[in-house]
């Protein structure tokens, strides 16, 4: 009799957004508590869209197993983009959608407008998005416009700003646990950082 092989526990990948995460943000928090793996790009400043998708495409396909995407801002847009794209969607295994970055802004087509338009297609995975009332990147209703097409359960957050270190959210557990109800049972306890 042969058994079915058990489900290997999801790799967790930060995918932050425009300028990257610093220090402070939860996103680097939950690298240095839990040993999650940040996606670096070539260039946080000037960020094309073309680049990052291949970057993730290729730390997607060095991993051993499925993956989590932990994404905030830009990262948002990142994995909407890859995910219309790659034929590897089978590589994730859901994603946290985390203040979405709006590249129809105007302060948006400034700095990252390879990312426009937004890719508005349903994404093939499990995913949440969270969205602050007062985010001063994205209004609240387009938000919920993004979520809506890419057919995500979304969190109302209320007025946190950008959801980053200026929003003194510090480890963020309730971030964890929305991570946890994406598949990933060891979220919310900190594992042992290789590093």
């Amino acid at each position: 009799m042969k058994f079915p092989e058990p489900m290997s526990t999801p790799n967790i990948l930060i995918l932050p957004g425009w300028q990257n995460s610093g220090p402070a943000h939860w996103q680097s928090r939950w690298e240095a508590l839990y040993g999650d793996v940040r996606v670096e790009q070539h260039d946080w400043m000037r960020p094309l869209r073309g680049d990052w998708i291949a970057r993730l495409e290729d730390v997607l396909l060095s991993q051993t197993g499925p993956s989590l995407l932990v994404c905030h801002s830009l990262g948002c847009m990142l994995t909407a983009a890859w995910a219309s794209h790659s034929r590897n969607t089978h590589l994730v295994a859901g994603a946290l959608l985390v203040a979405p970055g709006d590249p129809d802004t105007e302060m948006g087509q400034s700095n990252f407008p390879s990312f426009a338009p937004v890719a508005m297609r349903q994404l093939p995975f499990s995913s949440i998005v969270v969205a602050s009332r007062d985010d001063p990147f994205t209004q609240f209703a387009r938000a919920r416009s993004f979520a809506d097409a890419w057919g995500s359960e979304f969190i109302d957050y209320g007025a946190r700003g950008h959801i980053n270190a200026e929003s003194g959210l510090g480890d963020w557990p309730e971030g964890r646990t929305l991570l946890a109800r994406l598949g990933d049972s060891r979220a919310v306890t900190p594992q042992p950082n290789p590093n």
